[in-house]
């Protein structure tokens, strides 16, 4: 296939889905991208230069593959349909920088894949994510430790609003405080829902998460910490101190009203007000206390 071949674009795209007999899996959520501008904007947002290595997660008949191929160094992807296989492997012929995995992401261990395959120590990861997984595979990339120096993914738009909403809004919650403790997250453009192929029912968001070196907050006790975090978002109309009161966390309501004296946090506080460091000290002293 020529190098001319544009992948994005509805003609080409249409002939190569009819060429294999492709049908498009609502199961996996696919949803490929025709507009070339977005392609752009997702690259420009990861910032490629020539000696990046990136990693790729599902990349449908190759149309961001493409694009990312000719900004940067090598480019594996990582695709979960076998009908897929032999697509790309046509769709890419002429790129000697591309090496396509047929996995699962969830169940890959992608350290090893690192250490095999790349010769950076810090790899980009560029993704379209299925809306039904995202935020396992989101959460697999931060919580793994993979050396990866920033994330760039295309999600819903609500998921996206919610990835980097601050206390006090009404999109922050559990997900805002889990994706921030491990990267600092900034939408980078919004993407209409006609510029993908069949049309999805939402529109999407394109997310950059530059991973932090070592957790935004140090905590004595990671599992604790996100079982607050759980607590405190478990029954939103509720207050911090009744969410917390009966959360099975080993204290119980009296014990979460002296912390909050301590720490100087109004008893009346509700968990969406909270900042990552506010719970992160709430935590630690929880901690303390079961530790007597």
């Amino acid at each position: 296939m020529s190098n001319n071949y544009r992948l994005y674009s509805p003609k080409v795209m249409r002939d190569i889905l009819h060429k294999y007999g492709f049908r498009f899996s609502k199961g996996l959520g696919q949803n490929f991208l025709i507009d070339g501008n977005i392609l752009d904007k997702i690259c420009d947002g990861i910032e490629l230069s020539k000696n990046d290595e990136v990693i790729e997660i599902g990349p449908g008949i190759g149309t961001l593959t493409q694009a990312l191929a000719e900004r940067a160094k090598k480019i594996m992807a990582i695709e979960i349909d076998k009908k897929l296989i032999p697509i790309l492997e046509d769709t890419l012929s002429n790129y000697d920088n591309i090496e396509v995995i047929n996995g699962d992401v969830l169940k890959l261990d992608l350290n090893e894949l690192i250490e095999d395959k790349f010769e950076n120590k810090k790899i980009k990861l560029a993704a379209n994510l299925p809306y039904y997984i995202t935020t396992p595979i989101i959460m697999k990339l931060l919580e793994d430790n993979i050396n990866l120096e920033s994330i760039i993914v295309m999600v819903q738009k609500e998921v996206a609003e919610r990835i980097q909403a601050l206390p006090g809004t009404k999109d922050y919650g559990a997900l805002s405080i889990a994706v921030q403790y491990y990267s600092n997250p900034e939408i980078v453009t919004i993407v209409p829902k006609n510029v993908f192929m069949p049309k999805p029912n939402v529109d999407s968001a394109v997310i950059r998460l530059n991973v932090y070196d070592e957790p935004k907050v140090k905590v004595k006790d990671e599992k604790l910490f996100f079982k607050v975090v759980k607590g405190a978002f478990a029954l939103r109309r509720k207050t911090l101190l009744n969410s917390l009161g009966s959360f099975g966390i080993g204290v119980g309501k009296e014990e979460i009203r002296e912390i909050l004296k301590i720490l100087n946090i109004k008893e009346n506080i509700r968990g969406e007000k909270l900042s990552i460091e506010e719970i992160a000290k709430i935590s630690d002293m929880i901690y303390e206390l079961n530790k007597k």
